[in-house]
């Protein structure tokens, strides 16, 4: 077998649940959504009833405790933004937070944007990775208008009329295949190796890889209690990975005093954005060589000794960072990267950027302040301020020193760099917590004003709530289920049959793709638990794992639905973010209604049913989702303002020849999007538009 094959996968979601049978789940859970259906008028009523409120009225949660940590929150916000845009972050010096995340908080790149069906499994449970491209002629292919729906009908409305299928994913390139090898302080590219790539290439030489799943906007997202559309990113921030209270091993370092350290466990509430965010910087899909750590970010922006660099000795393979999951693996170097660059060093900085502008070096690239300065400025000085250093050898044993050794067997770490990963989440999540859509057509409709929306959107928007049945699952202000509001108290959802079904709040299958290819929530964390909080309910280690009591009492004779259950998305500039869907497969939202309306592709594994909509209805739908735009977000008004970003779009060629940048990748075709100030601008335009 090939290495993709042998390793990538193997490590995905650790060993496997097995596989329930799916048919009497799905129809009980079905058995709810036609109860929705059923109460449509009441679901209405509570939802435009007065007093008129809108997203507006609802605030981002913070962390009880985030005063323990941050010192002065704008300056933190002005941090994140500078990290999440700063592409000197990534392995190669190229890649950013915001390279996946650039044109309404998501990505509208169509070139090299296909990855096969990565995630599929066979029904025993074990992993049946499919490598082949059915778009297209394989990586660095240009998409088209014509390639969508991935599974076309000759009738929309019927799901038996099946024409062609894909499994193929249409997301977001990130890195090629490489292996690291340290950081050069002062330099924006990693020290790596390339590695040979059986999956993307093009005649032998590597190209930048596409992740399995597509990319969903940051836009709104801390409105989510969980994170990643398989919820991995948990809603306790642990300091170091996105699995919370999941992984036992994690701890930062405190300063007692300057010269007093010690290991701590850190928890943060309401921090799913912070969880989220440590992961795609180490993962060797989307921004990192296979086996760099967080410390070494961080040392890479910093000052350490010239005469030696940091090597990472990874034993676990290149594939336990696929989805950003290797959690099993300890930061420990990430943070050494970024001291020695200029923040944003490579890109220009609007003067009047709503964040940054008063420390723009405009027009010359950068800020004027360093990365620890504005680190220092964030956050609390015992998260950062020692005369000692954290060593580690080659075991992993951690001590604190008073001096380098100069051994190659150990490596230091200044207090700044070790912490660098509770420095990032916590930034990134400040920052992103700002980037809040609340002021569409919809939003001012139900403050009250009457002609905020077009009467079509009007009958739309009854639609919505009633016939349609969309608000089941696109429920309150946020059109989430799976909002902190929604799920916070009420985290488990139980059917009241016998026997009972239970499952995740604001999570769903409804039958986008067969369940086999992408089991998502029914998968395992890297330490063996169900990724879905009902399993771990059922295991009993609720409080353990997860900080809180379940609501729902799981018992043996229960059962847990979660194969094939994605994150419910909120639907706040939609139509700015296709394509749609976790597997990218639909273009335009007359597609995605024309899905719903015939109760999805592969019903017999998913919740829908038929909606039985006319054309005009169908129509009505999509003119109110089209209310759902904040025309902010469309010109990149703050605080939708941004940098300048070089982002990789393909590589120069096609998909049968690639050019050789001489080191067995591919040389990448950068676009540049311009920076943009609080006032905004043209925007991007919308992915094949």
């Amino acid at each position: 077998m090939t290495k993709i094959k042998c390793q990538w996968w193997k490590l995905r979601f650790g060993k496997l649940n097995r596989l329930e049978s799916r048919f009497s789940k799905t129809i009980t859970i079905a058995a709810i959504i036609m109860l929705a259906v059923i109460a449509g008028n009441s679901v209405s009523a509570q939802v435009t009833g007065s007093p008129p409120v809108s997203l507006k009225s609802v605030s981002v949660p913070e962390p009880d405790n985030l005063g323990d940590f941050v010192k002065n929150k704008a300056a933190a916000i002005k941090l994140g933004k500078t990290l999440f845009w700063d592409i000197q972050v990534g392995s190669d010096g190229v890649t950013a937070c915001a390279s996946c995340h650039f044109h309404a908080g998501a990505d509208n790149r169509s070139i090299n944007q296909i990855a096969p069906g990565l995630l599929r499994i066979n029904a025993d449970r074990t992993q049946n990775p499919d490598t082949i491209f059915n778009t297209g002629a394989g990586p660095n292919y240009q998409l088209t208008k014509a390639d969508f729906p991935f599974h076309k009908l000759s009738n929309p409305n019927d799901s038996t009329t099946v024409v062609s299928d894909s499994n193929d994913v249409s997301s977001s390139q990130g890195v090629a295949n490489t292996k690291f090898l340290g950081v050069i302080p002062g330099s924006s590219k990693d020290l790596d190796t390339s590695e040979p790539d059986p999956v993307f290439q093009v005649g032998g030489i590597n190209v930048r890889r596409v992740q399995p799943r597509n990319t969903p906007t940051v836009i709104n997202a801390a409105l989510n209690f969980r994170n990643f559309w398989d919820g991995r990113a948990q809603d306790i921030f642990n300091g170091v990975n996105p699995f919370g209270l999941r992984d036992p091993n994690t701890s930062v370092v405190k300063a007692e005093n300057p010269n007093q350290l010690k290991f701590v466990k850190v928890s943060l509430n309401n921090s799913s954005l912070a969880s989220q965010a440590v992961g795609p910087p180490l993962s060797s899909f989307e921004s990192s060589a296979d086996g760099r750590t967080f410390q070494e970010i961080g040392n890479k922006f910093g000052q350490i000794d010239l005469s030696k660099f940091i090597v990472v000795n990874n034993s676990l393979g290149s594939l336990e960072n696929i989805l950003s999951i290797g959690g099993t693996k300890l930061p420990r170097l990430l943070g050494q990267k970024l001291s020695g660059l200029t923040p944003l060093g490579k890109q220009v900085v609007h003067p009047q950027d709503s964040v940054l502008g008063a420390d723009s070096s405009y027009p010359q690239p950068g800020l004027k302040e360093t990365y620890e300065q504005l680190i220092q400025d964030a956050f609390k000085p015992e998260w950062w301020n020692s005369n000692q250093l954290i060593q580690i050898d080659t075991q992993g044993k951690r001590t604190f020193v008073n001096s380098p050794d100069n051994s190659s067997e150990t490596d230091e770490f200044t207090l700044l760099d070790y912490n660098f990963s509770l420095f990032f989440g916590l930034a990134i999540q400040l920052y992103e917590s700002t980037l809040i859509a609340n002021d569409t057509p919809y939003d001012r409709f139900l403050e009250g004003n009457i002609t905020a929306l077009t009467v079509q959107q009007q009958r739309g928007k009854q639609l919505f709530e009633g016939k349609a049945a969309c608000i089941f699952c696109h429920s309150g202000l946020e059109l989430t289920s799976a909002s902190i509001s929604n799920v916070k108290n009420q985290r488990l959802r139980a059917t009241t049959t016998t026997p009972r079904t239970v499952s995740d709040r604001g999570f769903f299958n409804i039958g986008v793709r067969p369940t086999l290819e992408d089991i998502s929530l029914g998968g395992q964390d890297p330490f063996g638990n169900p990724l879905s909080e009902s399993g771990v309910a059922a295991l009993g280690k609720f409080p353990l794992l997860l900080g809180s009591s379940p609501n729902v009492t799981v018992s043996p004779n229960d059962t847990v639905v979660a194969d094939g259950q994605f994150k419910v998305p909120g639907l706040r500039n939609i139509e700015l973010t296709a394509p749609y869907f976790h597997n990218g497969g639909y273009l335009t939202l007359p597609q995605v209604v024309d899905f719903y309306n015939r109760g999805g592709d592969f019903r017999q594994q998913g919740v829908l049913r038929p909606l039985g909509l006319s054309e005009t209805e169908k129509a009505d739908l999509v003119a109110f989702l089209k209310g759902l735009t904040d025309e902010r977000v469309v010109s990149e008004k703050a605080p939708f303002d941004h940098p300048q970003l070089f982002v990789p779009n393909g590589h120069f060629g096609n998909s049968m020849y690639v050019v050789n940048d001489g080191t067995g990748k591919a040389a990448d075709n950068l676009l540049e999007i311009p920076a943009v100030g609080k006032n905004g601008g043209k925007g991007t335009p919308n992915f094949l538009n």
